[in-house]
């Protein structure tokens, strides 16, 4: 087998070369995923954002920033919020935004996480301490949406789009709830009585319908006193009690005349 002859100043530079490509060559290629964009920028200036793909950088003289532009999420940590109606409660939420412009979440914040995330807990406060605790209970949704258009209006200059708040959790104090239950049971109290009495109310109607159209009718309470009777008879008693009409004794009821 024919051996290689390398002359020696060859090997001399192709050793250091070899090994300069193999530290030059990672830094000087990235690979970003469809859901990424690389922020370049040469010499400290803002070269623009590419990907994704293949990425070809200038060893030592550009540097690029990873950005994701897939949903995020960030959980806001419970809040202690004075509501309009002077009831403390203890809040939680939930954001969803993601990355429109690469650019701006670099160039024109610092830490774009960060910074949404403080944002939204300041308006978090702002916004449920200028709610009733009936409105926070009742009409999370209007809500969601105010909290939603407020953060994205602040967090839109940093290329942040949010798309949706949750206000996850409500805590009250053990005092309000149990004034709530309170509150909860009267009503149903209430509501039991005014139905007892639409019923009493429209039961007394029927019966002076009733009396009514025996008063025009007489033949009436007769047909009902014979469907007494009959109702009477049909059951398992031992003793059996009939009625008298009045007119039997209205007679004997009378005063003679002297």
């Amino acid at each position: 087998m024919p051996s290689l002859n390398i002359p020696q100043s060859l090997l001399a530079w192709l050793v250091p070369a070899v090994i300069l490509a193999i530290i030059i060559l990672p830094n000087a290629v990235r690979i970003l995923r469809e859901y990424e964009r690389g922020v370049i920028f040469r010499l400290g200036k803002l070269l623009g954002a590419k990907g994704p793909g293949l990425v070809f950088l200038i060893p030592l003289v550009d540097k690029m920033v990873r950005m994701d532009l897939r949903v995020i999420t960030i959980n806001v940590a419970k809040q202690e919020v004075m509501t309009r109606d002077n009831v403390p409660v203890t809040v939680d939420a939930v954001i969803y935004f993601m990355i429109m412009d690469s650019e701006a979440a670099v160039v024109k914040v610092e830490n774009y996480l960060q910074a949404t995330s403080l944002i939204a807990q300041t308006t978090l406060r702002s916004v449920l301490g200028q709610s009733e605790l009936d409105e926070l209970l009742a009409k999370r949704d209007k809500i969601n949406a105010t909290l939603q258009e407020i953060i994205d209006r602040h967090t839109s200059p940093w290329g942040v789009k949010v798309t949706a708040v949750e206000v996850r959790d409500v805590v009250l104090p053990d005092t309000m709830k149990r004034a709530m239950a309170r509150q909860a049971e009267t009503e149903r109290e209430r509501r039991a009585k005014v139905i007892n009495a639409e019923g009493e109310f429209q039961a007394a109607e029927k019966l002076c319908q009733a009396a009514e159209m025996i008063a025009k009718q007489p033949i009436a309470l007769q047909l009902r006193y014979l469907q007494t009777i009959n109702e009477i008879s049909g059951d398992r008693n031992t003793t059996t009690i009939f009625p008298v009409p009045i007119d039997f004794i209205t007679p004997f009821l009378k005063k003679p005349t002297a």
